[in-house]
């Protein structure tokens, strides 16, 4: 008999997982991830992580599993929180559940499942696995969740073919309403409780006061740009090269206090990302402000009024060769080549169209359609149909 070490969270998705994996005949074993006991910084006045153990264990005895509880704490904080407090500084973004997955779940927590006997590591993910067979080799494929409103390929985009193939996500084939029916019928105390929001494995915590506990307070002050403003004219731009006009399509606008007029403070930059609207306390514009780039080093928030100013739209973005990820390696394409994909820029975005252009120092992605708030830090993420084949930091 094969065994299987659950991730139990404490959600739905993870309980309804594991009976699954039960149904099909695995040994399965619960074990619950503690990620998090800095006293030094206090995520909030309620300690989700004891709640949430808690129901992980009340779900492995209704379902008759072992159950245990690992302490990662200090991976957590090394991998995860003191990275994005660090990304944060530079005046990045980054994607905590993305970076929590490729580290502890499919890496740390993985190693701790293989030392214990398992033959795979399960997640309750809305996605799917494939497995095809290429030049007499298996090749695992990571595929979206049937549920599109409930995919999560894309936290997964940074897995390898090794995570992959001692993986296995059972309710990648339901709906959320499925899963939640079946929780139902086996009375499980997790069935209405709602997703947790939030840091991954954190819990209920708010990412600016987390910030603010390690990101010190200073003021600085908010310009606005005006839509009509020179840099963004466009039209008077030739290009010799098609790299050149990829580079020119991914660019960051260096903007200028003379850009623009001053219109408020702010208490840090690096509190504030790109497409941002809320927060900046700003009255009086005849449409809503949007935060359309941070500079740290001076301290400074450029903002624009309303969605579709042009500080916020963008085609291109670049990834550099040391941020770039192939789930299928066997796919990756060489320099001067290109691949026509679909590519997401956060989660839950819908699919785009766009083309990937790799170059010496890395990789283009250029959209069809123009993106909003392409933010440095997140993670571009493209598919051929429903394969999520690879991914990368934008840069």
């Amino acid at each position: 008999m094969k065994r299987v070490i659950i991730g139990l969270s404490g959600g739905v998705d993870s309980s309804v997982a594991a009976y699954l994996l039960k149904q099909q005949g695995y040994e399965v074993i619960g074990l619950f991830m503690k990620n998090w006991h800095d006293d030094s910084v206090t995520i909030s006045n309620e300690c989700p992580w004891l709640d949430d153990s808690n129901d992980a264990m009340l779900v492995a005895e209704k379902l008759g599993i072992p159950f245990q509880t690992v302490d990662l704490s200090e991976q957590y904080k090394e991998r995860i929180v003191d990275y994005m407090f660090h990304e944060y500084e530079k005046g990045r973004t980054p994607n905590p559940d993305i970076l929590c997955n490729r580290e502890i779940k499919f890496d740390v927590f993985m190693k701790i499942a293989i030392e214990l006997g398992a033959d795979f590591v399960a997640t309750g993910h809305y996605c799917r696995k494939a497995i095809i067979e290429k030049n007499g080799k298996e090749i695992y494929q990571l595929l979206s969740g049937i549920d599109s409103n409930k995919d999560q390929s894309y936290f997964l985009c940074q897995l390898s073919q090794e995570q992959l193939a001692k993986s296995l996500f059972p309710i990648g084939a339901l709906t959320k309403p499925e899963v939640r029916k079946i929780a139902m019928e086996l009375d499980l105390v997790t069935a209405e409780k709602k997703d947790s929001q939030g840091l991954c494995f954190i819990g209920k915590v708010k990412l600016p006061d987390f910030l603010q506990q390690q990101l010190k307070p200073k003021e600085g002050l908010i310009i606005e740009i005006p839509k009509e403003q020179e840099i963004f004219n466009d039209n008077k731009v030739n290009f010799d090269s098609e790299e050149e006009k990829l580079k020119y399509l991914s660019r960051k606008i260096d903007y200028k206090m003379d850009h623009g007029k001053i219109v408020g403070k702010h208490q840090g930059a690096h509190y504030f990302t790109k497409g941002q609207r809320k927060g900046l306390a700003v009255g009086g514009t005849k449409e809503p402000l949007f935060v359309i780039e941070t500079n740290v080093e001076e301290n400074i928030i450029y903002t624009g009024q309303g969605k579709e100013h042009p500080g916020l739209l963008k085609k291109g973005l670049f990834v550099s060769n040391d941020e770039l990820h192939w789930v299928r390696e066997d796919l990756a394409i060489k320099v001067e080549e290109s691949l026509p994909v679909k590519a997401r820029i956060r989660y839950r975005q819908p699919l785009e169209k766009a083309t990937l252009y790799k170059v010496e120092s890395g990789l283009y992605v250029e959209f069809e359609n123009f993106q909003s708030a392409i933010t440095e830090g997140q993670f571009v993420a493209w598919y051929i149909g429903e394969e999520l084949v690879g991914s990368g930091v934008i840069s």
